[in-house]
């Protein structure tokens, strides 16, 4: 068992983990972690679930996945604008069916607990009444889920285009019945500037300021090809990151995916405005859109998180994103960062909760947060038992994890101390 209350790229020593590791929790919160003696001896009353032969992680965090893709996930051979045209585009139109909506929804939400991912920020619907099957969905298991109505007016297909005026309608209405009930929260989410005028770029940042405590996420610098597109709707603009920052879409609760060709100028305002990136490595390499500049980001100072980036992705598993990041840094030779188990539980955790802004809620098993935790238990006769029977050190099994850990591995997962999965 193991947890991550400090951040391996600026402390040593910052994992922590016990062979005979037990944690406590009550009222949904956390109370105890540490050995198991001494914990069991504080609690001496306590209900005891004995899951020796499991390892205890916290909850993983995806910080961008789009919940309409989930079933085009694998359609192969394809690079960003003609895998959106081709592939996402069509799907995400199906979704005007309020029952199919809810069955993607009920299978995306399941398909997330079974993962281990209790906490997601995830990129929603063009249209209102499938936001609406996410959220009862997400409420109904127990996932905590901030996301919101994608909007668009252009340079989509006519079925996902929607006027300003009424995507600040919709967006109000789902907040009005939505944000902050129970672990849900609202996103405001532009798809991305190329199918934004600068009037629903407006509207975007008109609907983030007037509602407390809702997230802005949107895609930035994922492709060069979307990036020359970018540069041609908005001449005014000196990069892409501009035509947020314009509309004040760009600050403390942001979460930007991709970000993989970025420049200085962009990194240091995304840096001063304490935004975030999340970094989708199986995404990036599947569209083959680059590989992640992660060492430039932290040199900077901006705060880099996982996402699945589903349905490019190539699943909702955050132990496989870890390993892709790990193998995007390998594949960068010396300008790489060399990412160990704790840099990758890091990130799959607390560094998923500091960009949604969750770090006093959940991203480790620290007493006083939320009791979020998936338990691992390796498949008997798997290669991934034979590996964690020989590990000899706990890096060693989390390393093995992360590399051969996936849903057939997750025996159950925890939200605010109620079993989810």
């Amino acid at each position: 068992m193991t947890h991550t209350p400090r951040n391996p790229f600026v402390e040593e020593g910052a994992l922590q983990a016990f062979s005979d590791g037990a944690v406590a929790f009550d009222g949904g919160r956390i109370v105890a972690c540490g050995s198991w003696g001494d914990v069991r001896a504080r609690f001496a009353g306590a209900e005891v679930v004995d899951a020796r032969d499991a390892v205890l992680l916290p909850g993983f965090v995806d910080c961008h996945v789009h919940f309409p893709q989930f079933g085009v996930i694998g359609a192969l051979g394809l690079e960003l604008l003609d895998w959106l045209r081709s592939v996402a585009l069509p799907e995400e139109a199906r979704l005007a069916d309020s029952a199919y909506a809810r069955s993607v929804a009920e299978e995306f939400v399941r398909g997330l607990a079974r993962n281990g991912t209790t906490t997601a920020l995830v990129f929603g619907s063009h249209f209102a009444g499938a936001q609406e099957a996410l959220f009862s969905a997400a409420e109904a298991v127990g996932l905590r889920v901030a996301s919101g109505l994608v909007v668009s007016d252009r340079g989509l297909i006519p079925e996902l285009h929607v006027s300003p005026q009424a995507a600040l309608e919709s967006a109000r209405d789902l907040i009005r019945r939505w944000h902050g009930r129970g672990l849900l929260r609202y996103a405001v989410t532009p798809r991305f500037s190329v199918s934004c005028s600068e009037e629903m770029l407006s509207a975007c940042g008109e609907l983030a300021r007037e509602t407390p405590g809702v997230l802005v996420t949107t895609h930035l610098n994922e492709t060069l090809g979307e990036i020359s597109l970018v540069k041609d709707l908005f001449p005014w603009a000196s990069d892409y990151l501009e035509t947020y920052d314009r509309y004040g879409l760009v600050g403390a609760r942001s979460v930007f995916a991709h970000d993989v060709h970025v420049g200085a100028s962009e990194l240091r305002r995304l840096a001063g405005a304490g935004a975030a990136v999340a970094h989708c490595p199986s995404s990036n390499a599947f569209l083959g859109s680059g590989l992640f500049p992660l060492r430039r980001h932290l040199d900077a100072g901006v705060r880099v998180a996982l996402g699945s980036d589903v349905g490019a992705g190539t699943g909702l598993s955050m132990l496989k994103e870890g390993l892709m990041a790990y193998q995007v840094q390998m594949l960068e030779g010396p300008e790489g960062v060399r990412l160990g188990p704790a840099h990758l539980l890091w990130l799959a955790t607390a560094a998923g909760a500091s960009a949604l802004g969750l770090s006093d809620e959940v991203g480790s098993l620290s007493p006083g947060l939320s009791a979020d935790f998936v338990l691992l238990r390796p498949p008997p006769g798997s290669t991934l038992a034979g590996v964690l029977e020989r590990s000899e050190s706990f890096e060693e099994m989390l390393g093995a994890l992360f590399t051969l850990a996936r849903e057939e591995s997750v025996a159950s997962v925890w939200v605010a101390g109620r079993v989810v999965s």
